[in-house]
């Protein structure tokens, strides 16, 4: 009987080359496996960030700090008067909306403003003007802006226990044509405040470049 024949007189393949199957199909596995172990290391990053720490004087000359919020889910959004997404959604009171509706949950909306072109006077009257209640923090020098990454305008951050659990686009819809956008803010908001984890904890931030001061931020 040969080294390859049952006792059946069935012939089967060598031992070696059933191993280098197995090899081949385990390396296969290892390369398919690897862009998803990426993502969910992105995301499990993203969702566990520490947030800067800040202290900034808002329009009327108030200091924050992120510190004086720990006991609450603080919303960060970079904004821009000049900008029109920022526009757009201070019109149809995106964001006012959400500080109103989440403002008897523990939640504390802070507009920031890290542009060379806007300073708080001008900052006060576009709020004026589309009846934003919640504090803009001015960052003249740029410094929490780059210490957060912040890109673009609007680009939001929610932050709970002193980590960023949601950074990125405030919805959907970048140019503002879908019916029914998916507001990634309120839908962190609502996993945050019923005990789950942000589903998705990091989105591509749409709209205009955040115009930071020329020179080092101090």
């Amino acid at each position: 009987m040969g080294p390859e024949e049952s006792k059946a007189g069935a012939v089967t393949a060598p031992a070696t080359e059933g191993k280098s199957h197995m090899r081949r199909w385990v390396a296969l596995a290892v390369v398919l496996a690897l862009p998803i172990l990426a993502i969910a290391a992105d995301e499990k990053a993203a969702g566990s960030k520490d947030a800067p720490a800040f202290e900034l004087k808002d329009t009327k000359g108030t200091a924050h700090k992120l510190e004086q919020y720990k006991d609450k889910i603080v919303v960060l959004e970079w904004t821009e008067p000049g900008c029109p997404f920022i526009v757009r959604h201070a019109k149809a009171q995106t964001l006012a909306k959400i500080a109103a509706d989440y403002k008897d949950k523990g939640v504390v909306v802070l507009g920031v403003c890290t542009s060379k072109n806007t300073d708080a006077a001008a900052m006060q009257k576009f709020m004026d003007e589309n009846k934003i209640a919640y504090p803009v923090l001015m960052d003249p020098t740029g410094s929490v802006g780059k210490s957060y990454h912040a890109t673009n305008t609007p680009q939001l951050f929610v932050i709970k226990g002193g980590k960023i659990l949601y950074e990125g686009a405030i919805d959907d819809d970048p140019r503002g044509k879908n019916e029914k956008p998916v507001n990634y803010v309120r839908k962190a908001l609502d996993e945050v405040l019923s005990g789950k984890a942000v589903s998705m904890p990091k989105t591509e931030p749409y709209g205009c470049s955040v115009k930071y001061p020329e020179g080092p931020a101090s």
